[in-house]
């Protein structure tokens, strides 16, 4: 009998053993799954490059940072990215690091810059939003409304519950065709979301990027809505049909336009 139970209690540590090395695996690993996530998911959902420099996240403590979080711009758009996050600080619930959901208490997106780019189709905001809607598999019913039906960023990965999401001191910079030597940017208003997927018992990845890049979208436009930018791109294009005379007539004298329109 004696000999059964030293030989059960050998298997028994010898399975603990592979569970605390799982476990070290899985915690030691923890920041490159992260960055792995976020670029693989993130670039499937929005249909864009996503780039992540960095991820830091303590399993003991709760406590994380993503560095160096870029969204870049779908084809037929000039400029690098569209969204680039800076530094996003979280805080985990550590006892629902290895289940699903796992639950995040606050997320902090500090800095954020945004690249509203305005092309000959719309701008890249709009288009990365039909991106997300196209992953997500959003049609249209009888009544014109949005329905969801499960598409390609549906699966993988766990759900989220994210308690708390703050995005702060942002900057939205605006690029047009007709204006590209006139820097033209406005403040981002400060956003706070609260309990995406808390209502439902996680939301997937797809469903968190749609959430916040809807903030972020929203966001953006009521920047731009400051900036008076149909009467900036209407001046452009009167000084541009003022150059095209010029150059029929043989003149020079629209050079004041020029000056006055771009500061120069």
């Amino acid at each position: 009998m004696r000999r059964w139970i030293l030989i059960g209690g050998s298997v028994l540590g010898a399975l603990i053993l592979v569970v605390v090395i799982v476990l070290f695996f899985v915690v030691s690993s923890l920041d490159s799954l992260i960055k792995v996530a976020v670029e693989k998911y993130g670039s499937e959902i929005t249909q864009v490059e996503v780039r992540l420099k960095e991820a830091q996240v303590s399993v003991t403590s709760g406590k994380g940072a993503l560095r160096g979080l870029s969204i870049g711009n779908p084809a037929g758009f000039k400029t690098d990215t569209a969204f680039r996050l800076g530094e996003i600080s979280l805080a985990l619930d550590v006892g629902s690091v290895t289940g699903d959901p796992i639950v995040i208490k606050e997320l902090v997106v500090a800095a954020p810059e945004v690249t509203y780019e305005i092309g000959t189709q719309g701008t890249n905001i709009d288009a990365i939003r039909r991106n997300v809607d196209a992953s997500l598999g959003k049609g249209k019913d009888a009544g014109g409304k949005s329905t969801p039906s499960k598409g390609k960023g549906e699966s993988g990965g766990p759900k989220l519950v994210i308690e708390n999401v703050y995005i702060r001191s942002g900057k939205v910079n605006v690029s047009t065709p007709l204006a590209q030597d006139k820097k033209l940017s406005a403040t981002l208003p400060d956003i706070h979301l609260t309990g995406i997927g808390k209502d439902k018992g996680g939301a997937t990845s797809a469903e968190v990027v749609e959430r916040l890049l809807g903030a972020l979208a929203e966001g953006t436009t009521k920047a731009v809505s400051t900036l008076n930018l149909e009467g900036v791109m209407g001046t452009a294009k009167d000084a541009a049909g003022g150059v095209k005379g010029a150059v029929e007539e043989g003149t020079k004298g629209v050079g004041g336009a020029f000056k006055k329109l771009f500061g120069r």
